[in-house]
């Protein structure tokens, strides 16, 4: 039964209840008083007063002015409902009509909604279902264009190696590496060209396990000097036909490990120095690696010369997307994740990130990673190698 034929019939219950209970009531009155007529008859005067009181135009009009009074309070009664349930009620009709049509700045006009009881929690409980509708919402759309500007920047990005691969194929087909120094500068670039690309596809399935926390993860114990010395020989290959200069210190112990996964820990490195060559702009260009004791955690700095990062963009080279009007204006492009990625697997590794930079002088990039030997102290019958990471991540926070 719909609520406004509940209140209809109450409005009549009202009415009729109270009339028809008057009614019976002054009957009865009627009959005790004429049955008591004979015990009157000794006074003439409380006769004829009883008698005048029992008339039936008294009686009728007895009736008539509580039938109007109970009307009367059953009409205000009813408007004091209608007002304090059905306008709240009609308005929350209209707003949830407005979210169905997608229009989500729609609000409940109505002040009912600032009193007390259920119509105000029902009205404070749809504002917070807007609030919540509405920031959804704009973070889908967020995604949606973030997703359109990586596919566009992603889509360039392999463009431009795929276009310099199939130049030199066909300057090797039709001869024109026509000798071995040739040949191995055509064959050089085309490895490093197929690196760009191979770099890109690993950031785009990276990106995908992001937000669902699903980067894979392989922890073991890492001696730091051997590791790094063997990660920079290989990146040192690929620098020499960028014409840029690598050099190494390590200033750590030889003994001093670290929980990490090496093949996570590698692309972090990449990252920043792909970055780090991308936007070299000087000749000869400079890259220079430092690993830095900090008594219970390792420091890594990664610095180079090259055209360096405004200050007003260095607190956003980290978000996920951004980039400086230098790399948007760049003919190398970039998707705009690699350095997002970079900063979450440093924080999974329990470490932090950040970057100091001065334009036109260049770029130094601070990893901090939490030496083994403190993760051994914090954690006693545990796994190390796959519960260290958190405890850093735990203690970092906590600063």
């Amino acid at each position: 039964m719909k609520l406004k034929t509940r209140l209809l019939i109450a409005f009549l219950v009202m009415i009729f209840v109270p009339m028809i209970l008057t009614s019976v009531a002054f009957w009865l009155i009627g009959t005790s008083i004429r049955g008591q007529q004979i015990q009157f008859s000794m006074d003439p005067e409380a006769f004829l007063y009883f008698r005048d009181l029992i008339e039936p135009d008294f009686l009728v009009s007895m009736a008539i002015a509580i039938a109007v009074i109970l009307i009367f309070t059953a009409l205000i009664l009813s408007f004091w409902i209608y007002s304090s349930v059905f306008n709240p009620v009609q308005e929350l009709n209209i707003a949830m009509k407005n979210i169905a049509e997608g229009n989500l700045e729609y609000q409940v006009p109505s002040p009912e909604h600032r009193q007390k009881g259920e119509m105000a929690e029902l009205a404070i409980n749809y504002e917070d279902m807007r609030l919540r509708l509405k920031e959804s919402t704009e973070e889908k759309l967020q995604r949606e264009n973030q997703n359109k500007e990586l596919i566009t920047n992603i889509s360039h990005d392999l463009k431009t190696p795929i276009t310099a691969i199939k130049g030199y194929v066909e300057g090797i087909m039709d001869g024109i590496a026509n000798t071995p120094e040739k040949m191995d500068k055509y064959i050089r670039t085309i490895y490093n060209k197929a690196n760009d690309m191979d770099r890109l596809i690993n950031e785009l399935s990276l990106y995908s396990g992001i937000d669902s926390n699903r980067i894979p993860y392989n922890f073991h114990r890492l001696n730091v000097a051997d590791y790094f010395q063997d990660c920079l020989e290989e990146v040192g290959l690929d620098l020499e036909s960028e014409d840029i200069e690598l050099s190494y210190s390590n200033l750590v112990s030889p003994e001093v490990m670290v929980i990490a996964d090496p093949e996570q820990l590698k692309r972090v490195i990449n990252n920043i120095i792909s970055n780090s060559v991308k936007y070299q702009d000087k000749k000869p260009g400079s890259i220079d690696i430092r690993i830095l004791d900090e008594i219970d955690s390792i420091r890594i700095e990664i610095e180079d010369n090259g055209r360096g990062i405004a200050q007003r963009d260095l607190p956003k080279i980290f978000e996920r997307f951004y980039r400086t009007d230098a790399s948007r204006n760049s003919t190398k492009g970039g998707s705009g994740i690699g350095l997002s990625i970079v900063k979450k697997i440093v924080e999974d590794h329990g470490g932090y990130i950040w970057a100091t930079s001065r334009e036109g002088e260049g770029t130094c990039m601070h990893i901090v990673l939490r030496k083994y030997e403190e993760v051994k102290q914090d954690v006693n019958s545990v796994d190390i190698d796959e519960t260290a990471p958190e405890n850093g991540r735990k203690r970092n926070q906590s600063k």
